[in-house]
């Protein structure tokens, strides 16, 4: 199965690592199974499969050492994120351009920002303050459609890398160095509406909500009670968010007696529509492009981009976070967006910061392949969402990366395998896998 195997040239150097290696576990693990590597016990009692493993071992600990070298600031392989399209070691540029004006704002840079790698996200908040806030206040003061069109268009291409920057920062309380605090504090109130979100409710859905209730039954963005091949189950998923989050999210604060947080919800959606009407107010029709149509956007992007994230969960372990999550090694998700691939590393750490989820996933490697976690390449979440609306599951099969057992898997039947995974629970077996949830509060 190694010949599906796609190394995209624009592959991130971490996720190369991870791809190469996992790679040579399926060769080693292929090739004992048609017997090149066959057991031989030698005359000092151990067998080439053992000496086989060991090489293993030890090229996945090296690989390990080489992904916390480039992490690491004190490291002379250390590599910082400045840009999202290639690595700085691939720039080539005039030598006084990059001694007088590169490598200055890298430097300064990252002092402002809170870790030293993520230089990058200041490089994109600088472009989103210099591009989609002018260009914002233009479209207020004087309209017209192409502006408009070409607006949005860019607020497109943005979305997706904003709001995983917003992932990031959500998490861990900012991504700014702490002198910097309330600017920190401040821009996703400027920021996130421009993207096509409502103030807070990121925060509140993902980080309160979502992560505490980790897709079982009592996550609103939970997958289990829908068939995740059917179109028609897709759209009842979206249909619910799209209308009813503003009401359905603080209706579960209340439920979890959690008052506060349920007015702290309610007051973020509705400050927001309430900005959002001001601003028709002043030009409706820039009003339209800038804020509700971003909005109307993301919101379907965000639940079809959930739905791949957990649209393959094991009916015996529903509540493994290897069983109901997926890792991807993919360029859009990883070089793109922050290391989004790797959503079972961050559902098993939310706090793990993005670089480190390629570390972290080839040094827990064997229990991934030991828990029947899945694997992904050359292929995004929303492609997965798409893919499974078509039914197009060989295709599928073929992005999928075996590990443990999977790797002896035919085509055919890795297909059997994802088509298991995709059934709609029923309210029996949700009743028998989370009883906490059914029981009567005396």
């Amino acid at each position: 199965m190694m010949s599906d195997l796609v190394f995209d040239k624009a592959l991130t150097p971490a996720d190369r690592i991870v791809l190469e290696t996992l790679a040579d576990h399926i060769q080693n693990s292929q090739s004992s199974q048609d017997g090149k590597a066959k057991r031989r016990v030698s005359s000092t009692g151990c067998s080439a499969s053992s000496s086989d493993s060991e090489q293993m071992a030890d090229l996945s600990e090296s690989n390990v050492q080489k992904l916390k070298a480039l992490n690491n600031p004190k490291s002379p392989d250390f590599e910082l994120s400045a840009f999202s399209g290639f690595e700085l070691r691939d720039l080539k540029l005039p030598s006084y351009i990059d001694q007088f004006l590169l490598q200055p704002y890298i430097a300064w840079a990252s002092s402002v920002v809170r870790v030293k790698t993520d230089v990058i996200m200041l490089t994109h908040l600088l472009i989103y303050a210099s591009t989609s806030i002018p260009s914002a206040l233009i479209l207020f003061h004087r309209f017209t459609y192409f502006h408009g069109f070409l607006h949005l268009v860019m607020q497109l291409y943005y979305i997706g890398a904003y709001t995983l920057l917003m992932h990031q920062h959500i998490h861990m309380r900012g991504v700014l160095h702490k002198r910097f605090a309330l600017i920190d504090a401040i821009f996703p109130y400027i920021l996130d509406p421009l993207m096509g979100h409502t103030w807070n409710t990121y925060y509140f859905h993902h980080v309160k909500h979502h992560h505490v209730e980790g897709n079982g039954p009592d996550d609103l963005s939970s997958t289990m009670r829908y068939q995740r091949d059917e179109i028609w189950d897709l759209l009842r998923y979206i249909g619910r968010f799209y209308v009813l989050v503003w009401f359905d999210l603080p209706i579960y604060f209340l439920r979890k007696g959690r008052p506060l947080m349920a007015l702290k919800t309610f007051a973020s959606e509705a400050s927001s529509y309430a900005f959002y009407y001001a601003a028709s107010r002043i030009n409706g029709r820039a009003a339209l492009f800038v804020y509700i149509l971003p909005l109307m956007l993301l919101r379907v992007g965000l639940m079809v981009g959930n739905w791949g994230q957990h649209a393959f969960v094991d009916v015996e372990q529903p509540d493994s976070d290897y069983r109901s999550s997926i890792t991807l090694i993919d360029v859009a998700s990883n070089r793109y967006c922050y290391n989004d691939g790797y959503h079972t590393s961050h559902h098993l750490n939310p706090m793990r910061h993005w670089r480190d989820h390629p570390v972290s996933f080839l040094q827990q490697k064997e229990t991934y392949a030991k828990e029947g976690a899945l694997v992904f390449h050359n292929i995004d979440y929303v492609m997965i969402t798409v893919r499974l609306m078509m039914k197009d599951y060989e295709t599928l099969a073929k992005c999928l990366v075996p590990i443990g057992d999977q790797v002896h898997l035919s085509i055919p039947d890795r297909i059997d395998l994802l088509k298991r995974l995709t059934k709609r629970f029923s309210d029996g077996q949700i009743r028998e896998k989370y009883p906490q949830c059914f029981r009567v509060k005396t």
